[in-house]
């Protein structure tokens, strides 16, 4: 599913603290962003129609929730870039990560423990 960078932004909200009301949401949205309402309405609607979030009637009035689970989401998203940039090879990405951010003691420790669960195939 094709989130926009805009879209996500409700996203992040809804994986936040979701179930929002409308009126919720909007304000969520708008905490992180110099939206208008109309813009914010326009992505939820954007998002429905994807089936991206849905929405439920609660004491009478709308409340949404993410229909797409963010860890779903993260694994597609990774899965995109590193086909696209790396050919599907994850030592590639991680090196240039690597080379071009400076990896904490504990970020090695957490990459070391990660091979190490993997281990050898």
């Amino acid at each position: 599913m094709n989130i926009t960078d805009a879209e996500f932004k409700v996203m992040d909200a809804l994986w936040v603290g979701q179930p929002l009301s409308a009126e919720q949401l909007i304000a969520e949205v708008r905490a992180r962003t110099t939206w208008g309402d109309a813009t914010v309405k326009t992505l939820i609607n954007r998002l429905l129609k994807k089936g991206a979030i849905r929405s439920e009637r609660a004491e009478g009035r709308h409340r949404y929730l993410a229909a797409l689970e963010k860890e779903a989401f993260a694994l597609a998203e990774s899965e995109t870039l590193l086909d696209r940039l790396f050919g599907g090879e994850v030592a590639p990405l991680v090196a240039q990560f690597a080379q071009r951010r400076t990896l904490s003691a504990q970020d090695r420790e957490r990459l070391r423990a990660i091979i190490a669960e993997l281990g050898d195939d």
